[in-house]
């Protein structure tokens, strides 16, 4: 896992995923076969998960635990943009019996106040 800058998940994003800008954690799968048992990469924006921290009312090491939760779902083969609710309902259980704060993806849910607002989470997408 690398915790780094926000300047270097840009640069990752931009790289990867031909998205040009910042985003608090990005998830690299292994290659099939190349390592036995070794799933993959993940990578955490410092910057970003302090400013979380801050805002939400918790620890830093409490959001980077939050984000790693994230990006090893992801390398476990969950896709919150595709799979109906199952790696929130996953990540929600998770978090809980580990005695986290809220996760990614229930913090980027609309709620019905901002969609009748016109309005949408500020947090990059990844």
């Amino acid at each position: 896992m690398l915790v780094t800058s926000s300047t270097e998940l840009r640069k990752l994003n931009r790289r990867f995923r031909g998205k040009n800008k910042t985003t608090d954690v990005l998830s690299f799968p292994a290659m099939p076969g190349l390592i036995p048992r070794y799933a993959g990469d993940i990578a955490i924006s410092a910057e970003i998960a302090a400013r979380n921290a801050r805002d939400l009312g918790h620890t830093v090491a409490e959001e980077v635990k939050v984000l790693a939760l994230h990006g090893i779902l992801h390398l476990a083969g969950y896709d919150h943009e595709q799979d109906n609710g199952k790696m929130e309902r996953k990540e929600k259980h998770l978090r809980k019996s580990l005695g986290l704060p809220s996760g990614l993806i229930e913090r980027t849910r609309p709620t019905v106040k901002r969609l009748t607002a016109g309005r949408r989470s500020s947090r990059a997408s990844r």
